[in-house]
């Protein structure tokens, strides 16, 4: 990390008033919703802002480092870092064959993403996500986090809840062209419960985290661990009631890339016109990512109705007020631009399997260059919830970042 003066006022002109930043976060597989730059290819910055960042970055070498430590207080004081900025887009083309329900068939435009990420006084990082979807934009992430140690951080904005190990991907790691249902709908993207779909798995609260237990042999931690204390209306919302939500995961790594975790949640949601609905839910995991191999299986339980279930005339909710929810995928890199992914995804709303829906994929990813990926996903879904129970989707999409 570069330390440089904050004698940064004949910069303000050219820079974000957002852009006193790090350069980047040190890499941990624990990360992947802290920094857009880690792994660095991924997605990082793209053809345009990768210019940007260099040319910032030679602007602050040039800027003289002081001797004596930074003197805190109201005025400006000396040690930031170069700020890292980013940005890309996601468009689709999908196809099915299932006449009777409309399915959204044709070309479009799935999101666009603009990211910050920096650090002030070495130990302060923050970031700043904005997501446009057609012509909806909306704030994803804003966060501060002191990681001073390793062992213990702590974490304090808009972010990623700690529930599985595949919400906290971004777009570009998950290898199909949509997260599991599992972890759509009980983590908090289009929840089950009924929460507004743009909340993309975060919620507003503070976090401590941390990794224990250093290996000798190779440097890996073998125990981590995420503590939350969140609001529960999801993203940009406030609180509607006193009552937070908790939760936590503790997750082992016997061996280097090898994770096993266990996820809790407490909480409720309410809605709009005051009905409230519990979130207790749990989860349990294993991934391995190694030498681009990718695996992992995860599955999550959930009590608590959701909101158009409760039937105003009665006063009580209809339904089991159970959810669950399983997946096993796994990544096969066959060279350098060509990596296949498989997928078994099953999700029950009612915890029952009259109503489950169940999906096989397998999707092609083809990256043509660092900053150019195409996925090509088809998908054989039985849906006991639909009328025609078997159908087939295409999906085409294209990952830009610029």
């Amino acid at each position: 990390m570069k330390i440089v003066h904050l004698v940064l006022l004949s910069c303000l002109t050219t820079l974000p008033s957002a852009a006193l930043a790090e350069e980047a976060i040190a890499p941990s597989v624990h990360e992947e919703e802290t920094s857009e730059f880690i792994p660095n290819e991924t997605p990082g910055a793209g053809f345009i802002t990768s210019a940007i960042n260099s040319s910032l970055e030679k602007t602050f070498e040039n800027i003289p480092v002081p001797d004596e430590k930074p003197q805190l207080g109201r005025t400006l004081t000396d040690y930031v870092s170069a700020p890292k900025i980013g940005g890309y887009f996601v468009g689709r083309y999908l196809y099915s064959n299932q006449k009777s329900e409309h399915t959204n068939e044709g070309f479009s435009q799935r999101y666009l993403r603009l990211y910050l990420d920096g650090s002030i006084l070495n130990d302060f990082k923050y970031r700043v996500q904005l997501q446009m979807n057609n012509s909806t934009p909306h704030m994803k992430d804003f966060y501060l986090e002191w990681t001073r140690w390793k062992a213990f951080s702590v974490k304090m904005g808009q972010f990623k809840r700690a529930f599985t190990f595949e919400n906290p991907y971004n777009a570009w790691n998950v290898g199909f062209g949509d997260y599991s249902q599992v972890v759509k709908k009980l983590s908090g993207m289009g929840d089950y419960c009924g929460e507004q779909s743009t909340a993309g798995g975060r919620d507003q609260g503070i976090q401590i985290q941390g990794d224990l237990f250093p290996s000798k042999k190779d440097g890996h931690h073998f125990l981590h661990y995420q503590f939350q204390v969140m609001n529960g209306q999801g993203v940009n919302a406030a609180d509607q009631n006193k009552r937070k939500d908790l939760l936590g995961t503790l997750q082992i790594q016997p061996v280097k890339d090898l994770f096993i975790g266990v996820f809790g949640w407490n909480g409720d949601f309410v809605s709009d016109n005051g009905v409230t609905v519990n979130r207790n839910r749990w989860a349990t995991s294993v991934k391995y990512e190694h030498n681009d191999w990718s695996l992992r299986a995860e599955y999550a339980h959930s009590h608590g109705h959701k909101i158009d279930e409760f039937d105003e005339a009665t006063g009580t909710f209809t339904g089991t007020g159970k959810a669950d929810g399983w997946y096993a995928a796994i990544g096969i890199p066959f060279n350098s631009w060509l990596k296949i992914y498989a997928r078994y995804d099953v999700y029950r709303h009612q915890a029952t399997w009259d109503s489950a829906k169940t999906i096989y994929s397998i999707a092609p990813n083809f990256q043509i260059h660092k900053n150019i990926l195409f996925q090509v996903q088809y998908d054989y879904v039985h849906d006991h919830n639909a009328i025609e129970r078997d159908h087939n989707d295409l999906w085409v999409e294209m990952y830009v970042r610029f």
